[in-house]
């Protein structure tokens, strides 16, 4: 129990300018209250203009969605006006706990080896393995969805070869432990600064080379030799394989680590290491990843029951050794760790381009957003690199009169064989092993959601717990961002489909959680909760005030009006302040922009997709789906990627859609300047149509990549003529057809 001298293992500090930011905020939503004014109080009736006719509904359609603007800005306020910082202390936990630390059970998972290679999976799973704490208490296991004897003969290389890279890494305490993103950067590295480690540096590289080698050309021919299927008895399991969806369960522990023969070449003790690939059959849901997690959590209890469990993407390296003692930090805190139920680090990655081109960094999120939440109970479960604790994964409820004790002295020996271990563990991963139990419900990641893990967080705050955001000086984990732009759209279509599942099902944070979460969380959960319904509103701005400009008819008020102040403010102080965060969390102008292109053609496309099949799947029209984000990449979309050239190179319906709304945009922003040219109304023109000009010109300026697509680029990314050719045709139509039929 804390006492007088008490010093606690981690603080909280409320962020810099808050005050400042919050009187910031007030002046925008009083001019945002001032535009709804405005467009009820300047109704039009039906009347004739001397360039077309002004009708009513487009008038509400304009009102409605300033309506849904200013109610989701309000929305995202929630998620900067109580932001926190965290610090941690891990020398105090070191001080108090060394020889009591809790057993840590890491989970990995990966579901293709085509998308996601072996050689990638290896390396996120020889990266935590040599996490700078006691190997005795760590267990690792990689979950292999496509059930590939390829993916399981690239984990028996690394069960060999980090009998090598584990006593290298604490021999020199190199950072990162991913042993391919370590020699990238010792490569890059210049001076002396690793002169007394070349010979040994020179031996573990050959071990990797070696190794990687050895993968890389099973993996290019598509399957394991007669000759090493005769070195493994796992290999013996994959007898019964017909599919990649029918087959047994599939498990192997490869390192023992209550085996006192299972050491590294310094004698030391190894961590477990385990592969699993849980029952398939085609007649029985698998739940994706969600259901992949659970098979975890229950063989990894009856394997080494760690009280506290990690869970990370395939391409998610740790990048900080010491980010396991950064998470129980925050559990083990006399006072207040009781309350955590999970430490949620933020997601990077180390192939981001300098200025972002899609958007990639995440910065906003791990910078601002997340923080925010934090100040509030917690922030979002978002999968990878979520520390948990066990006993609440499996369901157990937050008493505030009871405290769960994570310190561990001595493990109880094991009575069964280690082959005795393996075949009762297999039955907690087969198919039939959920019927009529709560995992899934209850126990467990939650199903019926892409989102799983966003599903399964709100579900435990909403018991009582809390969670904390962790993000260290040195990131904790490094992954790979989509480098062509459909990746990034579909991924974040998937995102948004699964958020927006949850506002419509029992989850909703709207609803569920009332009275058990704060308010202020509740508001940062609806703001990711409703990216959605965003591509109606947007949809709308994109289309109808260009249309109008084509036309000469006004929608905003005049340039002599005081009705342009809130209109000209708020647009004003919505982008000084979005650049000024962007700026202030490490990133450039240029980025920024990137940026806001990312945010238009997600909300006229990912968002408009997953708002369509979220609602079908909610009405029972569809089914749920899981696209796993592909990890690899030709080397000339490589190539165009790093020289921060967007990649169109592909026929989707997404891009028909930003190509004909960028070509829509641009043919209503010539016809409006062939009016001015041709007629003689240039002043009167700008005085009445000033914000449209602004919005259209900007809608065509923020589009130049596309139209470089379309029109200027030869290369292999360029947009497929079929999509240019049926933009143009939608584009002509919706101008000609507006133009003179209205």
């Amino acid at each position: 129990m804390a006492g007088d001298g008490y010093l606690p293992l981690f603080e909280t500090r409320r962020a810099k300018g808050i005050i400042f930011y919050r009187v910031f905020a007030v002046s925008v939503f009083v001019c945002i209250f001032l535009i709804w004014v405005y467009r009820l109080s300047h109704i039009p009736n039906e009347r004739d203009h001397q360039n077309g006719r002004l009708t009513l509904w487009v008038w509400i359609g304009l009102f409605a969605a300033e309506l849904w603007f200013g109610f989701y800005w309000i929305l995202t306020q929630a998620l900067r006006w109580k932001r926190v910082h965290r610090q941690t202390f891990r020398n105090r936990l070191s001080q108090r706990y060394e020889s009591e630390l809790p057993g840590v059970d890491i989970f990995v998972c990966t579901a293709d080896p085509k998308i996601e290679p072996p050689t990638m999976v290896i390396n996120t799973v020889l990266s935590v393995m040599a996490y700078d704490y006691p190997t005795d208490k760590l267990s690792v296991y990689l979950s292999d969805d496509a059930g590939s004897d390829l993916t399981f003969y690239a984990l028996m290389e690394a069960s060999h070869f980090c009998k090598h890279w584990i006593p290298y890494c604490k021999k020199f305490n190199v950072e990162p432990r991913s042993p391919a993103a370590y020699f990238i950067k010792v490569g890059e590295a210049r001076g002396d600064d690793h002169k007394s480690q070349s010979k040994d540096l020179a031996a573990i590289k050959r071990l990797y080379e070696e190794m990687e080698n050895r993968i890389q050309t099973a993996t290019k021919l598509g399957r394991i030799t007669e000759e090493i299927r005769m070195k493994h008895k796992g290999f013996s399991q994959w007898d019964s394989y017909s599919s990649r969806l029918d087959h047994d369960t599939i498990l192997q522990i490869l390192i023992d680590g209550r085996d006192p023969n299972a050491v590294d070449n310094e004698g030391c003790a190894l961590p477990t290491l385990v592969y699993l690939a849980r029952e398939k059959r085609p007649q029985y849901f698998h739940n994706f990843k969600a259901g992949a997690m659970n098979a975890l959590i229950r063989v990894s209890s009856k394997i080494s029951n760690g009280q506290v469990t990690l869970n990370v993407d395939c391409d998610m390296y740790s990048n900080n050794s010491q980010a396991v003692r950064d998470a129980l930090c925050f559990f083990m805190d006399e006072e207040k760790g009781h309350e955590v139920a999970f430490v949620q680090f933020p997601q990077n990655f180390d192939n981001v381009t300098k200025n972002e081109l899609y958007s990639n960094s995440l910065r906003i999120y791990s910078e601002v957003e997340f923080q925010g939440m934090d100040g509030y109970g917690g922030p979002i479960y978002s999968g990878s690199g979520c520390f948990h604790r066990r006993e609440i994964l499996c369901g157990r409820k937050y008493d505030k009169e009871t405290k769960i004790e994570l310190k561990r002295e001595n493990d109880s020996k094991r009575e069964e064989s280690l082959l005795e271990l393996e075949e009762t563990s297999k039955a907690l991963a087969s198919c039939t092993y959920e019927a009529n139990t709560q995992w899934g419900k209850e126990i467990g990641l939650k199903y019926g959601c892409p989102v799983e893990d966003v599903m399964t967080g709100i579900s435990i705050q909403c018991q009582g717990w809390k969670s904390v955001f962790c993000k260290p000086e040195r990131d904790a984990f490094l992954g790979v961002s989509p480098t062509t732009l459909l990746q990034f759209l579909v991924q974040r279509k998937r995102w948004s489909e699964g958020d927006f599942q949850i506002m419509l099902s029992r989850h909703s944070p709207a609803r569920y959680a009332h009275g058990k979460i704060s308010l202020g969380l509740r508001l940062g959960y609806c703001c990711y909760c409703l990216w959605p319904p965003n591509c109606l509103a947007t949809l709308f701005y994109s289309i109808v005030p260009s249309l109008y400009l084509l036309k000469g008819i006004p929608l905003f008020p005049m340039i002599s009006s005081p009705w342009i102040i809130p209109f000209a403010y708020v647009m004003f102080a919505k982008y000084t302040c979005s650049l000024a965060e962007f700026m202030w969390s490490g990133g450039t102008a240029l980025g920024w922009w990137n940026e806001q292109r990312l945010w238009l053609y997600l909300r006229t496309t990912s968002f408009l997709f997953a708002f369509i099949d979220a609602i079908l799947k909610t009405l029972g029209f569809s089914e749920s789906s899981f696209v796993v984000t592909e990890k690899v990449a030709d080397e000339d979309v490589s190539q165009r990627y790093e020289k921060e050239i967007m990649e169109f190179g592909a026929a989707s319906s997404m891009f028909t859609i930003l190509s004909t709304l960028a070509l829509l945009n641009l043919f209503c922003m010539i016809g409006a300047v062939k009016k001015v040219i041709v007629g003689d109304g240039y002043v009167k023109f700008y005085e009445t149509m000033l914000l449209q000009i602004l919005l259209c010109s900007a809608l065509v300026l923020i589009n130049w990549p596309l139209y470089q697509g379309l029109f200027l680029r030869k290369d292999n990314g360029k947009m497929p003529s079929s999509v240019t050719t049926k933009s143009l045709v939608l584009a002509l139509s919706v101008c000609t057809c507006f133009t003179f039929l209205y």
